[in-house]
């Protein structure tokens, strides 16, 4: 049976702290954005999150596995067919990383504008 429990994050010791940090992850939360819609092979997801490595995106499925966020799907063919989709849990991330998403879109100006001033206040340099 599980128990309510008290969960803090900012401590060191408190056990969520793993999970708030696998999912504040760049690469997590772009692979959970990745397959918000429909499974993708290896390759597929590869391609749609740019950037990243092949290393990173295994290490990357494979703890969201682990963590019950993302499923392998493997078909048992020849040549193999494996995809990967979200899980139930997975998919309950879709709602915080849209409006994470929708934050950056909506206040990426206004960032910008921070950046150039605090280059030309601290660095002494124009932002370009």
């Amino acid at each position: 049976m599980v128990t309510e429990r008290s969960w803090n994050p900012l401590l060191a010791t408190c056990p969520s702290r793993t999970s708030l940090a696998r999912i504040a992850n760049k690469w997590t939360a772009l692979i959970v954005i990745a397959l918000q819609h429909r499974r993708l092979r290896f390759g597929e997801l590869q391609a749609a999150v740019d950037g990243i490595s092949k290393k990173v995106l295994v290490d990357t499925l494979r703890d969201l596995e682990r963590d019950g966020i993302v499923e392998r799907i493997d078909h048992g063919t020849v040549p193999r067919h494996v995809d990967y989709g979200l899980t139930p849990l997975g998919s309950t991330l879709e709602h915080p990383l849209g409006a994470l998403v929708d934050w950056a879109a909506e206040h990426f100006d206004a960032v910008l504008e921070a950046r150039q001033t605090y280059d030309e206040k601290v660095l002494g340099t124009p932002h370009g």
